[in-house]
């Protein structure tokens, strides 16, 4: 398969998934906001803070922490 084919085709499923998302725009905020997805959010937020800060030796642990609750207020319920 030539680059090309790839590319249009990687094209025409972002068409779709935009096309989806636009139709399913309710229920992907309404998964976005469950217990579900604030538990699984919490898992991989922590986790992606703590290796910032093993791998920064904890120099901004502020700013890690500040930005992990401003994603984690984005997503699910809490």
């Amino acid at each position: 398969m030539a680059i090309e084919d790839l590319s249009k085709k990687a094209s025409d499923l972002a068409g779709k998934a935009g096309g989806f998302a636009k139709q399913n725009a309710d229920k992907i905020e309404e998964a976005l906001k469950s217990e579900k997805a604030e538990g699984i959010s919490d898992k991989i937020l922590d986790g992606a803070a703590g290796l910032a800060n093993k791998v920064t030796g904890g120099k901004h642990a502020d700013r890690i922490s500040e930005a992990r609750d401003n994603l984690d207020g984005k997503i699910g319920n809490e």
